[in-house]
């Protein structure tokens, strides 16, 4: 049990570096997606915090509407809010992740 563990820590280690996208630069981020992000950034930095306070409070108020559409929507609509929604508050806070 302690070697699986130990081999799973050691591939997320060597696999996790390859996959990361830089939301400065935006390399790794192709489609539409490019150009609002780069409007996004150049914004100032209150404007940014604004907008990253809405976006999470929006987030938040869908995230408990979706628990009275049952277990299933439910997940899958966690898993969309953290496909597309870490990566534009990432964007819009200027982060790596």
């Amino acid at each position: 049990m302690a070697s699986a563990l130990a081999m799973l820590a050691l591939g997320l280690g060597l696999s996790m570096p390859g996959f990361a996208l830089d939301l400065v630069a935006f390399t790794g981020i192709t489609g539409p997606l490019t150009s609002a992000l780069a409007q996004i950034s150049a914004l100032g930095p209150s404007v940014k915090a604004l907008v990253g306070f809405v976006g999470f409070v929006v987030a938040l108020i869908s995230l408990s509407a979706l628990r009275n559409f049952g277990p299933v929507l439910f997940y899958v609509g966690l898993a969309i809010f953290g496909a597309v929604g870490l990566v534009i508050a990432g964007a819009i806070m200027g982060a790596v992740v």
